[in-house]
Order: structure tokens, then C-alpha cells, then sequence
């Protein structure tokens, strides 16, 4: 595979949140409003202004804390992206490939495109809008960073070394022989959908147990790749079926 990747192994995350405020800093994104909503994680989802999110979950067995998973949340950057697949129906500017990095690139003319439809289509829940520009918003893999060399700022602030970055075939091998690894104490580690996406999350347990949407699954109704192709073949059904 060609281009970069990410490896973010989950069994040396400390939730230090890092990454997130990285990613805030860079971006020069406003802080959200928050609040006490019962969990340590804050924001609660990712929004217009939050494109990286250290998910927090607390598994219990009964009454008795378990133990933590932490799942830094962001956009996948789909080998075969189905937001931009859906979104090229309407503007096939709006939301770009770049053909070096494999980076998934909103413009402000994802402010064209139906921000429900592009949010639908991704397994992974990822795209959000502005209400007031319309303009839709993710991770954007830190293009300017990356075109002139440097690491996403997410991937430099990782003090725990939980985040890699670099080119998607050593990434790979990188991740693979990583899990090996962790298989010998924790056989059931996985790596998440590794062959379909350019950011690659190793977990200890099922990745279901860190978040609904850590992996693309059919079972999740309206956001798996299946029905997001299907959105895409449709028109072409309504034509020439």
C-alpha cells in the first residue's frame, strides 16, 4: 500500500489526552463547553471543532471496575473512502484524495454536500458539520505537517510511544509484528481492519469493548462499507437497471 498510516497501539495508552489537545493546538480549534456527564472523557463526541477524541470506557464485572479502555477516536482515512465516494455525486471537489499521503481531505465545498448523507456513509461515525457554515469538518492526517516532513502533531505529542506514523507498508509490518507480541498475554488482541484503512488501532480485547465504531462492521445499520457502496450503485441502478 502506498502512502502513510498510523499505528496506534492501545496497550501503552494512558489516556493522557496529548493528542487531543496536539491536535486543538495545531488546528487552532476553540475549546468546546463542557461538563460533568458522568465520565472522565471530555468533550463527549467529536464535533466541528474536535477532530481527535480519547474515548474513555469503563468496563465492570458485576459491581466491581474492571478495567479501563482507552480508544483515541479520529478519521480512518479509508483506503476506499465511502464519504468521498457518496460525496462525489454532488461535488466531486468537495472531498479529496491526496494521491501522496492517502490523506482524506474535506474543503469548504463539503458545505454542498448533504452533511447527514456524508456522515451515514462512514463506518466509522467521523464526519461532522458546522450548523452555521455547513462546512464539514475531520482529521485531515496534519497534511500541511506531513507534505513538509514533520510528524501529525497528535503522533509528536504521544509521550508513551501508543502513536507511529509513517509509510503505510512499514506502518503495516510495524503493527503486525506488534501484535504477535501481545498475543503471547493477551490472545485476543486484534488490529482493526488493517487491509481498509490508513490508521491502524491494536487492541487487547474485542475492539467493540473501547468503542461501537473502533472497527466497520455490517451489524451496525446504515454504517457499515456495504451500505455505504450501496448508496454509491444506486443511482446507477435507478438508470440503467
Amino acid at each position: 500500500m502506498q502512502g502513510k498510516s498510523f499505528f496506534i497501539d492501545l496497550t501503552k495508552c494512558t489516556a493522557c489526552r496529548g493528542c487531543q489537545v496536539a491536535c486543538k493546538q495545531w488546528k487552532k480549534l476553540p475549546a468546546e463547553e463542557t461538563r460533568n456527564w458522568g465520565s472522565f472523557q471530555n468533550p463527549k463526541d467529536l464535533s466541528a471543532i474536535t477532530y481527535k477524541l480519547v474515548r474513555m470506557t469503563e468496563a465492570m464485572e458485576g459491581e466491581k471496575f474492571k478495567q479501563w479502555y482507552f480508544f483515541p477516536d479520529q478519521c480512518r482515512h479509508c483506503v476506499y473512502p465511502p464519504c468521498k465516494m457518496v460525496g462525489d455525486y454532488d461535488d466531486d471537489q468537495a472531498i479529496l484524495h491526496d494521491e501522496e499521503t492517502g490523506a482524506i481531505l474535506f474543503t469548504e465545498r463539503t458545505k454542498n454536500l448533504d452533511g447527514q448523507q456524508i456522515r451515514e456513509s462512514c463506518p466509522y461515525d467521523i464526519p461532522r458539520w458546522n450548523e452555521e457554515t455547513k462546512i464539514q469538518t475531520k482529521c485531515d492526517m496534519c497534511i500541511d505537517r506531513v507534505q513538509n516532513g514533520l510528524l501529525p502533531a497528535c503522533v509528536l505529542s504521544c509521550p508513551t510511544g501508543t502513536m507511529q506514523f509513517g509509510d503505510s507498508d512499514e506502518i503495516l509490518e510495524i503493527a503486525k509484528k506488534r501484535l504477535e507480541e501481545v498475543k503471547k498475554y493477551k490472545p485476543n488482541a486484534a488490529l482493526t481492519d488493517p487491509n481498509d484503512v490508513r490508521v491502524i488501532f491494536l487492541t487487547e480485547d474485542n475492539p467493540r469493548e473501547y468503542f461501537r465504531y473502533a472497527v466497520a462492521s455490517a451489524d451496525i445499520p446504515k454504517y457499515s462499507r456495504k451500505a455505504a457502496l450501496a448508496k454509491v450503485t444506486s443511482p446507477a441502478k435507478r438508470i440503467f437497471g
